[in-house]
Parts: structure tokens; C-alpha cells; sequence
């Protein structure tokens, strides 16, 4: 059930893959076998690497359609435009270490994969580049629910503080963005 979660959440980016990997690790924390954690550890990261390979593969496809691709135009509405050219401007320098750190940064991964997209990387160069990025990606969440579970006896507890840390991570860059807008208009004088 991890791993289909987890696929589905990479090629629909509206599960909380994350707090997912998070509340399996607390309760693997709990279990008396030693592999559990591993097995959260594999589960997580296989099943997002290949729902990233998914979802990149049909987003090339769809580029190279002869009408072009709802999907992209969909997906490309979806990311803040400074967000889409940052990326481009970060694979153009970096290469696909940004790969590993968009996977890493909460709403990062979709604009660099579209970034890689307009920017025709090979699947091959993609792929290279998302192994380590979903091995990161799920050691990160996986040490969230360590520390959750490690807090509590109850792993219900653990999961609750897993979850909510998970979303707060997760949620932290919208709510910088809604700040940094609010600071930006200025009060009518006068009024």
C-alpha cells in the first residue's frame, strides 16, 4: 500500500508522499524487526523514483505530441514562473545535483522537472539524477518518523507529531511567499 501511495503521489502531486514515508517509519520505529525501517527506507524511495520516471516519461512524450501536451500546460500553470526559470537557470549551472535538492525542497520538484522538460534532458540523465534524489528524499522522511516515533511510546503519538511536522515542512514555503507579498503592498495614505 506504501509503495502504490507513494508511486501515485509522485505522478499526482496531491498525496502527502512525505508524511506518508513519515508515519510508516514511526510505526516501523515501534516493530520488533530489525528490517522494518529498511523496508520503509526501500519502499519509499523505489516507489517515488519510479512514479518520478512515470511522470517524466509521459511528460516527454506529451512535449513531443504533435499538438503538444495539455498535461505540460496544466503542469506549467501549476508552477510560479520565477520558480520554472529559476530551475532552468539552476540545471543550466548545476545539472542534475538540482534534481536531488528540488526532490528535497517542499514544492521544488515540479517546477525542475519541468525545467527539465522545456529543456529536452535525456530520461537517461533524468534517471541518473533521481536515484540519489529519492534515496534522499526518503532517508529525510524516514528520520522524521524515526524522531517522532523515538519521542513517544505510543506510535500513534509519534505519527501525529511526524505528520504535522511533515506538513509544517511542507507547507513553510507558501506561507514564506504569502509573507514576503503582504510586506510588498503598501498601505493607502490617508485613508
Amino acid at each position: 500500500m506504501l509503495f502504490a501511495l507513494i508511486a501515485l503521489g509522485s505522478l499526482v502531486p496531491v498525496v502527502p508522499t512525505g508524511a506518508l514515508v513519515s508515519t510508516a517509519a514511526v510505526v516501523a520505529f515501534h516493530q520488533t524487526a530489525w528490517f522494518s525501517l529498511l523496508l520503509v527506507f526501500a519502499v519509499g524511495s523505489v516507489g517515488a523514483f519510479l512514479g518520478d520516471v512515470a511522470l517524466y516519461w509521459l511528460g516527454r512524450r506529451g512535449v513531443r505530441s504533435k499538438n503538444g501536451s495539455r498535461w505540460l500546460a496544466a503542469l506549467r500553470g501549476r508552477a510560479a514562473p520565477e520558480h520554472l526559470e529559476q530551475a532552468r537557470r539552476k540545471l543550466d549551472d548545476h545539472g542534475v545535483v538540482v534534481l536531488v535538492l528540488s526532490r528535497l525542497v517542499p514544492a521544488g520538484r515540479i517546477p525542475v522537472m519541468l525545467a527539465c522538460l522545456l529543456g529536452e534532458m535525456p530520461l537517461r540523465t533524468f534517471v541518473r539524477g533521481d536515484v540519489p534524489a529519492c534515496l534522499a528524499w526518503a532517508g529525510a522522511y524516514g528520520l522524521i518518523g524515526i524522531l517522532g516515533g523515538s519521542l513517544f511510546d505510543e506510535p500513534w503519538k509519534g505519527v501525529a507529531v511526524a505528520v504535522a511536522l511533515t506538513l509544517l515542512i511542507s507547507g513553510a514555503p507558501a506561507g514564506w511567499r504569502r509573507v514576503r507579498r503582504g510586506r510588498g503592498r503598501v498601505a493607502p495614505e490617508g485613508g
